[in-house]
């Protein structure tokens, strides 16, 4: 024992060795600069070097200064036992005279004798805004941001928000990007988060990095700082031309006061040389043409657009009856996931089958949803012999090669063996049976041969008549009951308004696991969706055409009351802003859950038919 002890304690101590001499160099610049001005490269080892970097030499790249060095040690106390750790990083001050993007080579180091190379860079070189180029023709040397900051004159060209979109054109239920990008050549210090208003589309907002930078970018002729504000993937639910309405931001720039150096003015202004503007700028608006999908869609199309694959998998062959057994299909791949229909999986009538048990297994991405989606379905043969289960479906649209596709997973053959207990078929009626016995009291063999009525007493008795007359007049008073009951379901007007009530409350009650679980956006996502059917249903409007605006003009021609009219209004409002505004939205999730059942209640009781 002492002996493998030794030597797993000897393996652990050379393998931590060799990892911590492995030895990494790393370059690291920005992506994008201008031509002819300087910037920074800088290479970083983890461990003591024996010399100085060797740069690669470039057609147009100068070396103004360097290499700097700098050397940053961590040390650390683990259990008794001190490790300490080098960093050491070097930096050159550089700057290119070409445009274009330019790949800049690896560096090499000797560590220990031994060479090492660092990872390639690749710079975007772009050029001289044309505003700073005619000033330094002129013989002033100062930027136009620098310009801009010297006075609280903030034009539309020094601040604004552009959105764009990744295609003009696409087809119904076809997943594209939106995004909201802010240029900047003024010190931005803050901008607002307004949600967009889109409508005709399925929203759902990508997560960005919150360690985001500003990147230089030309655009029309000046070199600005930009940043990705916030972005969308947007699902068409309409088509034609649809419209992105432009957004209005609230910005806040810190400006440089032309007396900066004012003492006076200094005092005033809490001692900082700088006074925040605040300004009002707006985004572009952007028109997508929405397609139609072709027409002859194949019978069974799921509603699926993007590119999918579909794939099976069984948990046995081979198996008795009455046994269960497992079969799991999936669809994986990218496009409207979480809007599409389920693949088409067909079960020989000989089988007992649940309802899948269905797992969503795929992220929001800007090319739409990515992932898969499995269904799993437990099946119960109820008869022995050999089946054949066909092959799962899956009809959609190909957005590459715009025409429908069928993917379909693999064929299985069955082998259902004789159980303890089988199914048999008796005159059109399944029976169970167990090696003859009965399996209940109300299941038993029918009895061969002619019936014995020798005896029989019971029949002509005022008894054997009301068996027959009781059953009759049940049967009258039924028959009544039900033909009025179809005469009311046939108005399906009023069926749903009869049902809005109870169908929200029950949509509500799904909720309320989102809710326990902190699920922020399906929350949200379904309290709408609980709300808007729950108005469609009582108000008789059709979802699509159903707004704010026409729920209320119909509730002000019912006689319901304004204030309660203004809940219901503040109730949207909080669910839209709560699942698209930044901070911390689950904080009012159960003050919106609560909101939710209380205004329903109350309309239930003040709507008048």
């Amino acid at each position: 024992m002492k002996r493998i002890l030794l030597s797993t304690l000897f393996i652990l101590i050379t393998v931590t060795a060799a990892f911590a001499d492995e030895v990494s160099f790393i370059a690291s610049a920005p992506k994008s600069v201008v031509v002819g001005r300087r910037f920074k490269i800088a290479y970083e080892a983890n461990t003591k070097t024996d010399s100085q970097p060797t740069i690669p030499e470039i057609d147009g790249m100068r070396v103004l200064m360097g290499p700097s060095s700098s050397v940053m040690t961590q040390s650390s106390n683990i259990n008794g036992r001190r490790t300490s750790s080098q960093t050491i990083t070097f930096t050159y001050t550089v700057a290119i005279d070409k445009e274009g993007d330019v790949t800049i080579p690896g560096a090499s180091v000797m560590v220990g004798g031994k060479k090492y190379t660092s990872n390639p860079l690749t710079v975007k070189v772009l050029p001289e805004s044309q505003a700073s180029a005619a000033q330094q023709s002129s013989g002033r040397g100062s930027s136009p941001a620098q310009n801009s900051n010297s006075g609280t004159n903030i034009t539309n060209d020094n601040l604004f928000v552009r959105a764009l979109v990744s295609k003009t054109k696409v087809y119904d239920q076809e997943a594209f990007l939106l995004t909201y990008k802010v240029y900047t050549d003024v010190n931005l210090v803050n901008l607002d988060n307004p949600v967009p208003d889109l409508k005709g589309f399925n929203i759902q907002e990508v997560e960005l990095s919150q360690q985001r930078q500003f990147e230089l970018e030309h655009y029309n002729g000046h070199n600005y700082n930009t940043l990705v504000w916030r972005q969308f993937v947007l699902f068409p639910q309409e088509t034609g031309k649809l419209e992105i309405p432009s957004m209005e931001y609230e910005a806040v720039v810190a400006v440089q006061t032309r007396r900066s150096m004012d003492p006076f003015e200094m005092m005033f202004n809490g001692g900082s040389s700088y006074v925040e503007v605040r300004k009002k700028i707006k985004s572009n608006k952007v028109t997508v043409e929405v397609e139609k999908l072709p027409a002859g869609k194949p019978s069974g199309y799921s509603g699926g657009v993007g590119h999918f694959s579909l794939s099976s998998t069984i948990s046995t062959e081979q198996l008795k009856s009455n046994e269960e057994f497992t079969l799991k299909v999936t669809v994986k791949g990218n496009g409207n996931m979480k809007l599409m229909g389920d693949p088409i999986v067909e079960f020989p009538s000989e089988f007992d089958v649940y309802d899948p048990i269905i797992t969503n297994n795929y992220r929001l991405t800007t090319k739409g949803f990515v992932g898969e989606k499995t269904y799993e379905y437990v099946v119960t043969p109820r008869t022995a012999g050999e089946f054949t289960l066909p092959a799962a479906k899956f009809v959609y649209f190909d957005t590459a090669t715009d025409s429908y596709r069928t993917v379909e997973s693999k064929e299985y053959t069955i082998q259902v063996a004789k159980g303890a207990s089988q199914t048999v078929q008796q005159n059109n009626v399944y029976v169970v049976k167990q090696d003859g016995k009965i399996l209940a009291n109300d299941i038993r063999y029918i009895k061969l041969g002619d019936a014995d009525n020798s005896g029989n007493r019971f029949y002509g008795t005022t008894l054997y008549c009301l068996l027959y007359i009781i059953p009759f007049a049940f049967f009258i008073v039924a028959a009544m009951i039900y033909s009025k009951r179809i005469k009311e379901n046939s108005n399906v007007t009023l069926v749903k308004t009869k049902k809005a009530n109870s169908v929200a409350v029950r949509r509500l009650k799904s909720v309320k696991p989102l809710l326990q679980q902190n699920r922020v956006n399906e929350f949200y996502d379904e309290t709408l969706k609980a709300v808007w059917g729950y108005m469609s249903d009582k108000l008789n409007i059709p979802l699509s055409q159903l707004s704010k605006d026409n729920i209320s003009n119909e509730l002000a021609r019912r006689g319901c009351d304004n204030v309660l009219v203004d809940e219901l209004m503040n109730l949207l409002n909080e669910c839209e802003f709560a699942r698209y505004a930044p901070g911390d939205a689950g904080a009012t999730m159960d003050k919106v859950y609560k909101m939710a059942l209380t205004v329903i209640s109350k309309m239930e009781n003040s709507i008048k038919r």
